[in-house]
């Protein structure tokens, strides 16, 4: 394993030790029942798992990704484990017309919404910045932008809901590291975008909450090919 790697590995493994040490709150599972839940890129990884979670909790959900095919088959899982409703809807984040479609769609399925998890990720390559600057524009759209213009959508119906807005972001998004600038440059935008947003919500005395997840290394199929 490369050196960059290990060290990468040893940092996320130390802030994953951190957060259980820190994390004292309590969790009512009943809180979930009946939920209305929209997540994105919820057919593989990370997103794939937290419908899952939502399902056996009893969650309402709006599952999204690019390939529809994959989604329902998610789904038909997710009524399995327990889901009071399970729908998908496919949809292509680096066009900006589908981040507003999706929310809608969420809203008018499931008469509004109380969790918007934001989660999708464009692919983005391993290795030394080759100096493509539409690479870099376009997954900014994907990872970031589309998160933002999704989060302005679904602010109304959370509001009424006292809802909640949570953004899976990285370790990359605090810690510069090579080998994946474009992707930590959306990761950098998304922390400091939405840890703002959580200070100017609670100064407007909003019932909207913002959590931001910022993940070390997670082993999907995705990460674990990069870094092979």
């Amino acid at each position: 394993m490369k050196f960059y790697t290990k060290l990468f590995l040893l940092c996320s493994l130390g802030v994953a030790f951190i957060a259980v040490q820190w994390s004292g709150s309590s969790f009512h599972a009943e809180s979930l029942k009946g939920a209305r839940v929209l997540v994105t890129g919820a057919s593989t990884g990370i997103g794939e798992q937290l419908a899952y979670h939502y399902a056996r909790l009893g969650a309402q959900l709006v599952l999204t990704a690019r390939r529809g095919n994959v989604l329902e088959q998610v789904v038909n899982k997710c009524l399995e484990m327990g889901a009071q409703k399970a729908l998908f809807i496919p949809a292509d984040m680096a066009n900006p017309a589908d981040s507003d479609r999706v929310v809608q769609y969420a809203i008018d399925q499931l008469g509004g919404l109380d969790f918007l998890v934001l989660n999708h990720i464009g692919p983005s390559p391993y290795g030394m910045w080759d100096g493509d600057v539409e690479h870099t524009r376009w997954l900014l759209q994907v990872n970031f932008l589309s998160y933002v213009q999704m989060a302005k959508k679904a602010l109304p119906t959370l509001e009424n809901s006292n809802g909640s807005i949570v953004v899976v972001s990285s370790l990359l998004g605090k810690v510069s590291n090579p080998f994946e600038l474009p992707y930590a440059a959306t990761k950098f935008a998304l922390n400091g975008f939405f840890g703002g947003l959580q200070h100017e919500l609670a100064m407007q005395g909003s019932n909207v909450s913002v959590t931001i997840c910022t993940l070390g290394l997670i082993d999907t199929e995705t990460a674990m090919e990069k870094i092979k």
